[in-house]
């Protein structure tokens, strides 16, 4: 499979909203409790200073997807954040390496300072390693900083990467 990372397109809305609906469903990375529906996608997705896709450039399936938007105004303005978002079926294939390289791009490119992770869960080792790896700095530990779907509480770990 061969995957592009590009700014993402009206038509692909459909898929956008399934992948990112597996994550909150899956209740272990994403702060939303609540599923999008179409129009919220389309809206949400729209709303971002930028939404990019993976597409595989085969079968045109898109296979993951990330967001990039300030983490806050005015004085703290400069900061990024960004969530990513692969297809459940596509795992361990290295697409979401690419969402964050592209997403690194593109944060540069738009003239922000840093990209912000705020919520990276401690149990979540694949994306911790994934981070490490491209250069993200952890900023610490906040205990029982994310409420899992069963209740129960697990840390986080916010990043940054200088740009």
């Amino acid at each position: 499979m061969t995957v592009e990372v590009r700014k993402w397109k009206e038509k692909e809305v459909g898929s956008m909203v399934r992948i990112w609906n597996q994550i909150v469903a899956e209740g272990n990375a994403f702060p939303q409790t609540n599923l999008l529906s179409y129009e919220e996608g389309r809206a949400f997705f729209a709303k971002q200073d930028y939404t990019g896709i993976a597409a595989d450039i085969e079968s045109g399936a898109i296979v993951g997807l990330y967001i990039l938007h300030p983490n806050n105004v005015g004085r703290c303005g400069h900061i990024a954040n960004t969530s990513y978002a692969v297809d459940r079926e596509r795992r361990g294939q290295h697409i979401g390496r690419l969402l964050v390289e592209d997403s690194i791009a593109q944060a540069r490119d738009l003239g922000y300072g840093l990209i912000q992770l705020n919520a990276v869960v401690a149990t979540n080792q694949t994306a911790l390693k994934l981070y490490q790896d491209i250069g993200f700095k952890p900023l610490g530990t906040i205990e029982r900083g994310f409420r899992m779907d069963d209740g129960h509480y697990e840390a986080i770990v916010p990043h940054v990467y200088y740009l």
